[in-house]
């Protein structure tokens, strides 16, 4: 293992003052104490997109009807999404897995694919979201996505996501783990209402009030039944790539309630862990601190999902990767102490 003194050492030993390069210097650590290398790479790299439906959608807790997940899919697949662009601009693969849509198959092609559950969650307001079976499920789409994603040779992945509702699921899934209050986690997401911001809260409230008790005794159970399809295979996915030493770039809010998820249940997950940004969602920011992660892009109130603001590190990763094996040192400039 590389140490934080090896690390600082080599960006200390750059042909620049100490420091200089300020939060790359911070963001290139970060990515070779990922890797566990002093050479780290940044490609190939993928972002999978999980997709699916919520049916905690029914009690009006979103400004956007479940429809638009189905629509939305059709757009990633077809490259008219902001994360197809992003995708496309940043030089990162992209892969479309459908695990729990209201709605027929999506086309499969070598980068969609069809791994449906079910036809949405059952609505956790009334009744869990997910049973232990249904999430163990979700988890293995996602974990055999990261051996599909390390079999290709990548070595930085991140986790998009697409599904109406999904950030009250989120939402409970914070609260429930970090112990805050509801009200201090749920955000507006797609753009709700005033109306529709306290019913939701008072949804997520109920919501983790109930399952709270079971959290003690049966974690997965209680994260299971206030959590998602998608949030779910995430989690899985998280955990797997963690495993198999990728350097995995967390997205905003729904991808941070997995990383809680899969740090709850497989502790030292969130050491392969580099923030991208922290959203306008306030619960994301929660999320963070409890994961201990610092996000590189902030104040940029970024809050679509997609895996929109992992990809937007991606740049910034290939510039920190390259100050590690392409700058010359200071002594080899004839600049070294005597």
């Amino acid at each position: 293992m590389i140490s934080e003194e090896q690390v600082q050492l080599r960006l200390d030993s750059l042909t620049k003052p100490l420091g200089s390069l300020g939060k790359l210097e911070r963001l290139a650590a970060d990515l070779a104490r990922t890797q566990n290398t002093l050479s780290p790479s940044t490609t190939p790299r993928r972002l999978v997109l999980f997709a699916a439906d919520h049916g905690v959608v029914v009690e009006g807790v979103s400004a956007w009807p479940s429809e638009v997940t189905r629509l939305m899919l059709v757009n990633i697949a077809g490259g008219g999404a902001a994360s197809s662009v992003l995708a496309r601009t940043t030089g990162t693969e992209i892969h479309l897995i459908d695990v729990g849509t209201i709605g027929g198959k999506l086309n499969a092609t070598a980068t969609t694919r069809t791994r449906k559950i079910a036809e949405g969650t059952r609505n956790l307001a009334v009744e869990s979201a997910l049973s232990v079976a249904d999430f163990q499920h979700a988890w293995a789409v996602g974990a055999a996505e990261a051996d599909l994603a390390a079999e290709a040779g990548c070595i930085v992945v991140a986790a998009g996501e697409m599904g109406i509702g999904n950030t009250t699921s989120a939402a409970c899934l914070t609260a429930l783990m970090t112990r805050r209050p509801a009200a201090e986690v749920v955000g507006r997401g797609a753009g709700a209402d005033d109306a529709t911001l306290a019913r939701k809260t008072a949804i997520v409230h109920a919501a983790v009030e109930r399952v709270r008790p079971l959290f003690a005794t049966s974690p997965i159970a209680a994260i299971a039944a206030v959590g998602g399809w998608e949030i779910a295979a995430m989690a899985g996915f998280f955990a797997r790539a963690a495993e198999l030493r990728c350097t995995v770039v967390l997205d905003g809010f729904i991808a941070a309630s997995a990383g809680l998820i899969a740090e709850t249940l497989q502790p030292g997950v969130s050491k392969r862990m580099i923030a991208a940004h922290r959203s306008a969602e306030p619960g994301h920011a929660t999320a963070l601190k409890y994961l201990g992660l610092e996000p590189y892009l902030d104040s940029w109130e970024l809050r679509l999902g997609e895996g929109t603001g992992a990809l937007l590190l991606m740049p910034l990763l290939d510039c920190a990767a390259a100050i590690f094996t392409q700058m010359a040192t200071l002594a080899e400039l004839g600049l070294g102490a005597e």
